[in-house]
């Protein structure tokens, strides 16, 4: 086996986990508040490729103007959702909620289909992220460098906001006890509102991405890509944030393995993912780095 090929599986593994590592944070950073998987969450990263594509297209504006408004714009769809669809079910048991988030991400693609249609639409790059340095045998794409890069910083950003910050504070005291933050004079409302509009902005930004990878866009595209992501966060262990990154990379990385190396497999490639899932859980069934909820929160 060549070195150069090797590498090249590892990039492209690399900039694949790190898209399904920044829609894994929403899912970790729901749960870890509410107990509540939010089944929805991929739609929300369809919704945000979709803006960016009305931005490029319709309104003409530079990609990174088109991102910041799709992460805007994806973070006010993910506060509306929960106060119109979560908030008024917060003391009904958990299954209610559930069986909720399942019907949101139902309504939101038929909605999309019935304004979009079904047909997948060209998502087209930028020039300057459409340059490939070749070294050697290897191609490496802009993409695939900024992507695990930007995933990088954005995990230290959200760790400085969870463990620095007073709201990161107050999230991880909601994330313990919603009657005792209520008692402390913390709106706890609020909190889950920033919690669902950061988990939110990063689903958008790894929508954006994805369109830009595999350069298309329809309102079903978040259906296995949430299912994946939500994976990686369960993997990793769902209510910690390194080990949403963690899962998403590990499963990334298994699906470019199972390509590259067993081609004859390819066609199963999606369902490896959740083969790997079980098997780790069976052996450590909180996942990776699964939390002790009595004692910590993310």
């Amino acid at each position: 086996m060549q070195t150069s090929f090797f590498l090249q599986q590892l990039i492209n593994g690399l900039s694949l986990g790190s898209m399904y590592a920044l829609i894994a944070i929403g899912y970790t950073m729901v749960y870890g508040v509410l107990r509540l998987i939010n089944f929805a969450h991929g739609e929300i990263m369809m919704i945000g490729a979709y803006t960016a594509l009305f931005c490029i297209t319709a309104l003409n504006l530079p990609f990174l103007a088109a991102l910041a408004l799709a992460m805007i714009f994806a973070a006010c769809i993910g506060i509306a959702m929960d106060k119109i669809a979560y908030k008024p079910l917060r003391k009904v048991p958990k299954i209610s909620l559930l069986i909720t988030a399942i019907g949101m991400s139902y309504f939101i693609q038929n909605l999309f289909n019935i304004l979009f249609g079904a047909r997948p639409r060209l998502f087209e790059a930028p020039e300057y992220l459409q340059k490939v340095f070749i070294f050697g045998n290897l191609n490496i794409s802009i993409v695939s460098i900024f992507v695990p890069v930007l995933t990088f910083f954005i995990l230290l950003f959200v760790l400085y906001v969870l463990y620095k910050s007073k709201y990161g504070i107050a999230i991880r005291a909601l994330a313990f006890d919603v009657s005792t933050v209520n008692l402390m004079g913390i709106d706890a409302n609020k909190i889950i509102s920033i919690v669902f509009a950061l988990g939110s902005a990063l689903a958008a930004i790894g929508g954006v991405f994805w369109a830009l990878n595999y350069p298309s866009v329809d309102p079903y595209m978040g259906v296995l890509i949430g299912l994946k992501a939500f994976a990686a966060a369960v993997l990793g262990g769902i209510g910690s944030v390194v080990g949403a990154v963690l899962g998403g990379l590990i499963i990334g990385f298994s699906e470019v393995i199972v390509v590259a190396f067993f081609p004859e497999l390819g066609g199963f490639k999606d369902a490896f993912a959740f083969i790997f899932l079980v098997f780790v859980l069976l052996f450590k069934p909180s996942g990776i780095l699964g939390i002790n909820y009595e004692r910590s929160r993310f």
